[in-house]
């Protein structure tokens, strides 16, 4: 049976251009990047020019490139930095709809000896920018908020947070993880001192990371040991996945405005399929703020889990939030915040499309979802219909 692959909000597959331009690096040119030699030398070399082509993507420098091992690091790092280079200051602000690895990671440090604010959202997944105007002090250290949200895919309007913090001299972070490759990653125009992003988001291979830090800002970092990236990110290179980030970042660039059209419009048939065709059902999100393959949904009276394997078992794969948090019983931290009752958030269906895809795919999703859907209302007792 083939697979429907709509969990591209999880991962992607590695894109065959970006595995034959990292192949190399495992076998042939294999050499230790710090190494003296010559045959070091050559893949020390290979770092540099990739250093600088995902610079260049991002309107950045080379020396405000530092290669770490996903997005969780990279937004560790960032927010761990910018609360070690101010001491004084131990108010962070961020918001109800982060990923684990900025939600998580602030949870503890407010456990610990940190303030935080977390910036509520309204029942469409929009900041609430009043809220995080009035939060801006002298005792916030930095600022860290998601572009897009992984499970939803809102935007937020970093450009404007950004600025605003700036302006009061606050460290801004953001986590970019979700909106590599489909959004435009001009750090200039985003005003941020610090971005995240994940190779595996944008057709490159899990396992390695980008962390973006504007020249100027005070920076330590989360690892020591060896000098390697500038002393910044201590450890041996990656080398063939610092490859194959930099290939999979070029490619996303180029492919960017032709796939977004198109995935676009698959993902408003899939939407407009499924409201018209499921009763009870509701998409997550705002309806025209959101990354172009992102469709999330609640379905009354029954559980996504049960959605989900039902659709496993017909050969589509989807999710019914954030892949690092599906383990858990708990429903969506993202849809509580949106105002969403326990019983209705549990009920969430995350379908995420990629430049794979095709509108087959979203027929064939059309076609077994509303049996799905009907079948386990009639199983559950809450459903009276």
């Amino acid at each position: 049976m083939k697979t429907i692959y709509l969990d591209n909000n999880a991962t992607t597959r590695v894109a065959p251009e970006v595995l034959t331009e990292m192949t190399p690096y495992f076998s042939e040119f294999y050499g230790n990047p710090s190494s003296m030699h010559s045959f070091g030398g050559q893949v020390a070399k290979k770092i540099a020019e990739s250093r600088a082509k995902v610079a260049a993507l991002i309107g950045a420098d080379p020396d405000e490139i530092i290669f770490t091992s996903c997005g969780t690091e990279s937004d560790n790092t960032a927010i761990h930095s910018a609360l070690a280079v101010n001491p004084e200051k131990r108010h962070i602000i961020t918001s109800r709809v982060e990923h684990p690895a900025v939600k998580a990671l602030c949870e503890h440090l407010a456990e610990k000896d940190c303030r935080v604010t977390t910036i509520e959202v309204d029942s469409a997944g929009n900041l609430d920018m009043d809220q995080y105007k009035k939060s801006l002090s002298a005792d916030t250290a930095v600022v860290s908020l998601m572009w897009a949200n992984n499970e939803t895919g809102v935007i937020f309007p970093v450009e404007e947070a950004a600025q605003l913090a700036r302006e009061r001299g606050i460290l801004f972070h953001t986590d970019a993880v979700q909106a590599g490759g489909s959004l435009d990653l001009d750090v200039n125009a985003l005003n941020v001192d610090l971005m995240s992003l994940s190779a595996h988001k944008f057709y490159g291979p899990k396992g390695i990371g980008i962390l973006y830090a504007r020249r100027g800002i005070p920076f330590l970092p989360m690892q020591t040991g060896g000098g390697h990236e500038r002393g910044r990110r201590a450890g041996t290179e990656n080398v063939a996945y610092i490859v194959g980030i930099a290939t999979a970042l070029r490619l996303a660039y180029e492919e960017q405005q032709e796939s977004n059209t198109r995935i676009a419009r698959l993902r408003d048939k899939l939407i407009a399929g499924v409201l018209e065709r499921i009763p009870d059902s509701r998409l997550t999100g705002h309806p025209a703020q959101r990354l172009p393959n992102s469709a999330s949904f609640l379905f009354k009276y029954i559980e996504g889990e049960s959605t989900l394997l039902r659709l496993d078992l017909l050969g589509v794969a989807a999710s019914s939030g954030s892949a690092c948090t599906s383990g858990s019983l708990e429903p969506s931290h993202v849809l509580t915040a949106m105002g969403f009752r326990h019983e209705e958030a549990h009920g969430s269906l995350r379908l995420t499309l990629g430049k794979e895809n095709s509108e087959a795919d979203v027929d064939y999703v059309l076609g077994i979802l509303p049996g799905i859907v009907e079948k386990l209302r009639r199983m559950s007792p809450l459903f009276d219909g």
